[in-house]
C-alpha cells in the first residue's frame, strides 16, 4: 500500500523480527504474560514502525557491538540483531517514555535515486574537479523567485551537491523524490530562484522539525556559485516569510555556520536575532565551494530566531547562574517574559520516571536530548544516555534542551553543568517549550578563536559561552 517492493518488505520483516526478539528477550521476565504494540505509520518518505511496550528499562548502549569483520564462530552472535536492524532500515532509535514505557522506532524510506546517479558522466566529472568552479556572472540578470515545481527537485539536489558536496546534515536534499514528497505534504516549503529562461539559480526552504510544530527552520539555503552576488538569498528568504503556509507558524529559526559571516549576515538582515551558539556541531569536512576551504576543527553554528506572531508572556524558571544572560537574549528577540524562582527550595518530582527524547545525527556526529518530563531518575537517565552517546555512538557534540516553563529546570541545569554540560543559548517554542540549551563536547580539540561571528550580539554570546565552558580551563 505504501509503495515498497516485495523484496524490501521481506527485509523490513526481517528487521522487525529482530526488534521483536529484543523486546521479548529483554523487556519482560521469563514466563511473564504481557503484550506490546506494533504501530505502522505512513510518512511522506516511507514508513515508520513503532514497537511500544511497558517492560523493564532497557539500555541499548549495553548491547555488545557486533563486528562483521570477525569470525562469528569466535565472537558469537551477540549484538547481531541490532546490527542487522541498522543495516536494513534507514533509522533505528530508542525512546524512554517514563511511566508510559518505551518505544523502538524503525524508519524505512521509499527507494529514491540518489543525485549522483542523475548526473551524466561528463557533468559529474566537472562537479568533482578541484578547481574554483564556474565564474561568477558580473552583470545583473533578471530572475524570478517562486515555489518549487516538482520537476525542479532534481536541480535542487544537483545544486546542493555542486555547492556543498555530500556534506549537508540531512541527506534528504540529495533525493529529488523525497524533496517532492516533503513539499507536497506541507512539511517543507521550497523556494527557488530561476532565470527568465528557467535556469536554476538557488534554493531555500522552511522545514517543520516535528508534526504539529509551531516553528520551522530556515534551511537548505544555497546559491549556485556563478549566481552569487545577484541577491538571490535575500529574495528567497523574503518569499518564504510571505508565502502562505499549510501549518501556521509562530516563529522561524536558523543555524548559520560560524566559519564565515555570509549566512549570519543574511539572517540578521531578515530580522532574526542570535540566541545561541552550538559549538563543534558539524564535521570539519563540510565544503563551501567558492567561499572557504576545509576547516581545521569541527564547525560551529550560530542559532537565531524570529517571532512571526507577538509572543505571549510566559513564566520561566531559568537557572540562577544564567538568568541575566537569558533575560538579555529574550529582550533581543522582542519577548517580555516573567522570570521566577520556584516556590519550593528543593526539587519536587511527581513521577519516578522521566520522559526523554534523543535524536542522533550520525553523519554530523552530533545529538539532541529533550527532557519532556522530569522524574526522580532524571540525572541517572541522562548519565546513561550520555554514556551511550559518547562511548558507543562516539558522538562529538551533544545538545541538551531543558524546558524553562518547568520549575524543575531551575534545579536540574546546575546539576547537569556539574557533569560537564555548559551553557549554549536558548530556543523558544521547542518540543519541550521555551528551552535553555546546554552542550557537551566529547574530548575534541576546540579553539574559540577560530569561531567567526558577525554581529556584536553573537560576539557577546560566544564570549559568555567560552567563559562558562569548563574545558577552557583544562
Amino acid at each position: 500500500m505504501f509503495g515498497f517492493t516485495a523484496e524490501t518488505i521481506y527485509h523490513i520483516e526481517l528487521a522487525l523480527e529482530e526488534a521483536f526478539m529484543n523486546v521479548i528477550k529483554h523487556a519482560f521476565e521469563a514466563g511473564e504474560d504481557s503484550t506490546f504494540d506494533i504501530i505502522c505509520r505512513q510518512t511522506s518518505m516511507g514508513i515508520k514502525i513503532i514497537i511500544k511496550e511497558k517492560g523493564m528499562p532497557f539500555d541499548p548502549g549495553k548491547i555488545t557491538l557486533y563486528d562483521p569483520s570477525k569470525d562469528i564462530l569466535e565472537v558469537g552472535s551477540t549484538g547481531l540483531g541490532t546490527f542487522l536492524m541498522k543495516e536494513i532500515v534507514d533509522e533505528v532509535s530508542f525512546h524512554n517514555l517514563g511511566s508510559e514505557g518505551k518505544e523502538m522506532h524503525l524508519v524505512k524510506y521509499l527507494p529514491g535515486k540518489n543525485i549522483e546517479g542523475l548526473f551524466d558522466q561528463s557533468e559529474l566529472e566537472r562537479v568533482e574537479e578541484k578547481g574554483p568552479g564556474p565564474a561568477v556572472i558580473d552583470q545583473r540578470i533578471e530572475y524570478d523567485v517562486r515555489r518549487m515545481k516538482d520537476s525542479e527537485a532534481i536541480e535542487i539536489s544537483k545544486g546542493a551537491y555542486k555547492s556543498h558536496g555530500y556534506t549537508f546534515f540531512d541527506e534528504v536534499i540529495y533525493y529529488p523524490e523525497q524533496i517532492v514528497a516533503l513539499n507536497n505534504s506541507g512539511e517543507m516549503i521550497s523556494a527557488v530562484a530561476a532565470t527568465k529562461d528557467d535556469v536554476f539559480m538557488g534554493h531555500a526552504a522552511l522545514h517543520y522539525p516535528d508534526s504539529g510544530a509551531r516553528i520551522a527552520e530556515l534551511t537548505f539555503i544555497f546559491v549556485s556559485p556563478e549566481y552569487r552576488g545577484q541577491g538571490c538569498m535575500k529574495r528567497m528568504l523574503d518569499f518564504l516569510f510571505e508565502t502562505p503556509k499549510k501549518y501556521d507558524l509562530e516563529g522561524v529559526y536558523a543555524f548559520a555556520v560560524a566559519n564565515h559571516i555570509y549566512s549570519q549576515k543574511t539572517m540578521v538582515g531578515h530580522g532574526l536575532a542570535e540566541c545561541g551558539i552550538e559549538c563543534a556541531t558539524s564535521p570539519a569536512t563540510w565544503v563551501f565551494k567558492g567561499i572557504s576551504k576545509g576547516e581545521s576543527q569541527r564547525i560551529s553554528v550560530v542559532l537565531s530566531f524570529k517571532y512571526l506572531q507577538k509572543p505571549k508572556p510566559l513564566t520561566l524558571y531559568p537557572p540562577a547562574r544564567h538568568r541575566a544572560m537569558i533575560e538579555k537574549l529574550y529582550k533581543n528577540l522582542g519577548a517580555g517574559h516573567d522570570y521566577a524562582i520556584p516556590s519550593f527550595a528543593e526539587p519536587r518530582f511527581t513521577d519516578d520516571h522521566s520522559v526523554i527524547y534523543t535524536k542522533v545525527y550520525a553523519s554530523e556526529g552530533n545529538a539532541e536530548i529533550f527532557i519532556k518530563q522530569y522524574g526522580s531518575n532524571v540525572v541517572r537517565e541522562i548519565k546513561r544516555i550520555l554514556k551511550n552517546l559518547l562511548c558507543v555512538e562516539q558522538i562529538a557534540a551533544i545538545n541538551l534542551y531543558l524546558g524553562m516553563e518547568d520549575p524543575l529546570t531551575h534545579f536540574a541545569s546546575p546539576v547537569f553543568e556539574e557533569s560537564g554540560f555548559f551553557f549554549s543559548g536558548i530556543m523558544p517554542k521547542t518540543r519541550v517549550g521555551d528551552a535553555i540549551i546546554l552542550q557537551f563536547l566529547n574530548n575534541i580539540s576546540f579553539n574559540y578563536d577560530k569561531v567567526i561571528t558577525y554581529s556584536e550580539n553573537a560576539k557577546e554570546i560566544l564570549a559568555y559561552i567560552r567563559e562558562n565552558d569548563p574545558n577552557v580551563s583544562l
